[in-house]
């Protein structure tokens, strides 16, 4: 069942945590205004931190279709477009031959028709849904180049993208598009002033805990509140890749597996695989190097 766009700041707060998705009012402002005018959301941040899950919690929330554009080196327009199905193009020019009374002209009108067509996901956000218009998902925009940043400048500025064969298609209700980047390069700013902007930033230690409470609600309090605890003051060492949130959420429920009531050194030291994702990160947080951030994180921990 299709839902109503928020009316209020608070409307899509509420929203997206019906959803799941727990954010604070800077982030459900942004959300609110992107809804409100139709803009693309552009997120950006660290990996984990939850700007994917946004799109999910807006797609479940709202009961629209989520449409995902999973970037990567390479990507062309094309490949986020459309594409001809050309084996069943082949096998129908194999029929007509054998039957030898196809109009040429007529063929190949019918060769390069809806019936061929193969939408990739900006030319299936651009159709028509029953729901209504569908959240388009571009996830992990700097990994494209800038080649495919032009283009994708000029198709969410006027949602019509052009199939040489069939003409401009244009989108009769634009998308509710986000945006990701990790910022592992710099996305020009002429795709960013298209787009309202927030940075996704690690929660505070109140918020990664409710936003634990609702993702895995199987930990105990105590453990969930040291899991926080414990991530926040890793956060602060000097590690390669710091862990998010996602992978706050998995390890707690590594340790519910496990039927960890409470965190020990050797019970850290044993699952750090689920909470850093480098070797050298695990190496250096073995031991007495986990008791000591445990004993720092259970310092924290409000009383």
């Amino acid at each position: 069942m299709t839902v109503p766009l928020p009316a209020s700041i608070d409307d899509a707060q509420t929203l997206l945590a019906g959803a799941g998705y727990v954010c604070g009012r800077e982030l459900a402002t942004v959300t609110f205004l992107s809804l409100k005018l139709g803009r693309p959301l552009f997120l950006e941040g660290e990996a984990g931190v939850g700007k994917t899950e946004i799109a999910k919690a807006l797609a479940q929330s709202l009961g629209r279709k989520l449409i995902r554009l999973q970037c990567y080196e390479g990507l062309d327009a094309a490949s986020a477009v459309y594409e001809w199905n050309f084996a069943a193009q082949m096998l129908e020019i194999r029929l007509a031959e054998a039957e030898g009374a196809r109009d040429r002209k007529a063929l190949a009108a019918e060769l390069f028709s809806e019936r061929f067509l193969t939408r990739r996901p900006l030319l299936e956000a651009m159709a028509p849904h029953p729901e209504g218009a569908p959240v388009l998902l571009i996830d992990e925009i700097d990994r494209t180049d800038e080649p495919f940043e032009a283009f994708l400048l000029e198709a969410l500025s006027d949602f019509q993208v052009t199939i040489p064969e069939l003409g401009p298609v244009r989108a009769e209700t634009p998308p509710i598009v986000i945006l990701t980047s990790n910022r592992t390069r710099e996305v020009h700013d002429a795709l960013k002033r298209r787009c309202l902007y927030h940075w996704v930033d690690y929660p505070s230690m109140a918020r990664e805990l409710e936003i634990l409470r609702t993702r895995a609600p199987e930990a105990t309090e105590t453990l969930s509140r040291e899991v926080v605890a414990f991530v926040q003051r890793l956060r602060a060492e000097d590690l390669f890749k710091k862990p998010g949130v996602a992978e706050t959420i998995d390890w707690a429920k590594c340790l519910v597996a496990l039927d960890v009531m409470a965190l020990d050194p050797q019970t850290v030291s044993d699952t750090l695989g689920a909470l850093l994702k480098y070797q050298d990160d695990i190496a250096q947080f073995q031991g007495s190097e986990a008791k000591r951030i445990l004993d720092a994180a259970r310092e924290a921990i409000p009383a």
